[in-house]
């Protein structure tokens, strides 16, 4: 079959690789019918090289149909369309049963000392096949697929594969009092979508980025845009009475703009041998951390940043006097897929209350995914979110 696979720093490749196959009795095939490129594949675009190898497929945003299912996967047949979660969990061990599938104790990766393992995401979260690709062996299938009607066209669901749960989750981490106000760094897809889920819960939601056309695609729905400069916490202070809002989503993570010298560390980190820009990765802390310190400095004293854009260092400074002066309260971590479907499927009827119908920016084929990476990257032709057909 044919997948996009990493090849090296900026280097994806539209290759011929093995067909999956059934390995595990809780295993199932599906057929890629649509696969997104999400925010956090920009980081294995441009950093995290040192944790992958050459040929690794790549992606964690893809539903399509059952073709084949093992023998202990009861809840599938095949032909069911299906959205496949980013990570996989088992369901039923101490961590799923208390909505904590990131964590799910079955698939964590703990010889890297990780959480659940993950679709087409490095050696830290399993090596784990992705879903850019024209098939995709989902394990723990008895569990993980989220079955669809058919009907409507793949973006009606495809985003419950992530960008739905983890904007979800970044809002109830955020814990927006009712009538409240919440503040979103960056409106790219898990941003923008965090906004629209502020929005449809009746909260006052500002919206901070850097491109154009992010900034008028989050207005043109009711977010209160602002473009993000040395000025913006004072402009969003005037905006809120001086208070600042009662809670931020930092929905930018380790690509940050405004943190020069971890750009130079992760450029340095990209030339460097795997072994050493392993252990730099894990110790000197490289993630630009301009946004999460822009979070800081807006939230009000008291209130509650949600963390969802990915960080990727171990050692990244934080200003914990200002952090505990200001009794921030803070949430995080990888977006529970399952947690928050329920929640999530009856706002996918034909009113479309999220947009998500015309959420993508572009579809490409999935043969254009070198090119549809570089695109995004670099935020040309007003993208924010790809979907690539097989």
């Amino acid at each position: 079959m044919k997948a996009l696979t990493w090849q090296g720093k900026r280097k994806i490749e539209y290759s011929e690789v093995p067909d999956p196959v059934i390995e595990q009795p809780t295993d199932a095939i599906i057929q890629v019918t649509s696969t997104g490129i999400c925010g956090s594949d920009l980081h294995l675009y441009e950093v995290m090289g040192p944790f992958l190898e050459p040929g690794d497929v790549l992606g964690h945003e893809p539903m399509g149909v059952v073709v084949e299912t093992g023998t202990e996967v009861p809840n599938l047949k095949v032909g069911d369309r299906v959205v496949i979660p980013f990570g996989i969990a088992c369901g039923k061990c101490f961590m799923c049963d208390r909505g904590l599938q990131s964590q799910c104790e079955t698939t964590q990766v703990r010889d890297e000392g990780m959480g659940a393992a993950l679709f087409g995401y490095t050696r830290l979260y399993g090596q784990v096949p992705g879903g850019q690709a024209e098939y995709l062996r989902v394990p723990q299938a008895q569990y993980g697929p989220i079955v669809v009607p058919a009907g409507p066209a793949d973006d009606r669901f495809v985003f419950l594969s992530d960008v739905l749960p983890t904007a979800w989750q970044a809002v109830e981490y955020a814990a927006v009092p009712e009538g409240g106000t919440l503040a979103v760094i960056g409106l790219g897809p898990i941003g923008d979508m965090a906004a629209r889920i502020g929005l449809h819960r009746g909260y006052r939601v500002l919206g901070i980025d850097l491109v154009p056309e992010r900034l008028a695609r989050a207005q043109a729905r009711g977010v209160e845009t602002l473009e993000y400069s040395d000025e913006v916490a004072e402009q969003v202070r005037q905006l809120t009475g001086g208070r600042g809002p009662d809670s931020v989503v930092d929905a930018v993570g380790m690509e940050a703009h405004g943190s020069p010298k971890a750009q130079v560390a992760h450029r340095l980190v990209g030339l460097m041998p795997d072994a050493v820009a392993e252990k730099m990765m894990q110790t000197v802390g490289v993630d630009r951390l301009a946004a999460f310190y822009l979070a800081i400095e807006l939230v009000r004293r008291g209130g509650t940043i949600s963390l969802s854009g990915v960080y990727g260092g171990a050692a990244s400074p934080l200003p914990l006097l200002t952090m505990f002066d200001k009794q921030i309260q803070l949430r995080m971590g990888q977006g529970n897929v399952r947690r928050w479907v329920d929640d999530i499927l009856p706002l996918l009827g034909d009113d479309d209350p999220l947009g998500v119908d015309g959420f993508a920016t572009h579809r490409m084929p999935l043969s254009e995914g070198p090119a549809a990476y570089e695109m995004f990257q670099k935020k040309q032709d007003g993208a924010v979110k790809v979907l690539l057909t097989p």
